[in-house]
């Protein structure tokens, strides 16, 4: 079996990239990567290469799978012992339930909390819509512990693909110092010590690249 690639955007900014990113460092899946810096001068030739015009893209054996919970599904499925979903069945399906919510949700966390790992701007960002969203995830994240999380400090005990979706998330509220109640905090921390989140962290604090879009002014700028 070939060592797949894996096509990046920007550590700081790109949400998406992390995902696959860090199940698979995490999984300890070996694998090559090439990081696209998005919106540079040549942003429209990269972007006419990649399948969707979008990252992450996953390269391997023959096989181009350009969709983030997609990449994660196939990684579940070809390293079977790396245990990207929890074993028992009902875990499982809550894992896979709250892995897609986060795909399709909080649009509003994400259009008003950008992930900028850079960034410390505490209590910005609480545009209308936000607090909502950032209620429905501390309620998620607090029941997956109750219910779900013995044996580890993850979402399911160990570390799986529902932790990847929402690693950005502890991103962007540690970011902009969002207060939560003290089993989403203790989670937080968790996901924040990974080995493989704070490689990608240092990583995206030294970047040279900057998205305006990305970034919110500070108070009256």
């Amino acid at each position: 079996m070939s060592k797949p690639l894996l096509i990046i955007g920007n550590k700081n900014y790109s949400s998406w990239s992390l995902r696959p990113w860090l199940a698979l460092r995490v999984a300890g899946i070996e694998f090559d990567e090439k990081l696209v810096p998005l919106f540079e001068d040549d942003w429209a030739e990269r972007k006419a290469e990649l399948p969707s015009g979008t990252v992450p893209v996953l390269e391997h054996d023959g096989l181009v799978i350009w969709e983030t919970l997609a990449i994660l599904e196939y990684a579940a499925e070809t390293w079977g012992d790396a245990h990207l979903w929890p074993a028992d069945k009902a875990a499982r399906a809550r894992a896979r339930t709250v892995a897609s919510e986060m795909h399709a949700g909080f649009t509003n966390v994400r259009g008003n909390m950008p992930m900028n790992i850079r960034a410390h701007q505490p209590g910005r960002g609480m545009g209308p819509g936000v607090a909502e969203d950032i209620a429905r995830i501390q309620t998620i994240w607090t029941e997956c512990r109750k219910n779900f999380g013995a044996g580890g400090d993850f979402l399911f005990g160990e570390f799986c693909n529902a932790d990847a979706m929402f690693a950005p998330v502890v991103s962007r509220f540690t970011s902009y110092a969002v207060q939560m109640n003290d089993t989403c905090q203790a989670y937080m921390d968790a996901v924040q010590a990974l080995p493989a989140m704070c490689e990608w962290s240092d990583a995206g604090r030294v970047e040279p690249w900057t998205i305006v879009e990305d970034e919110i002014p500070e108070d009256g700028a």
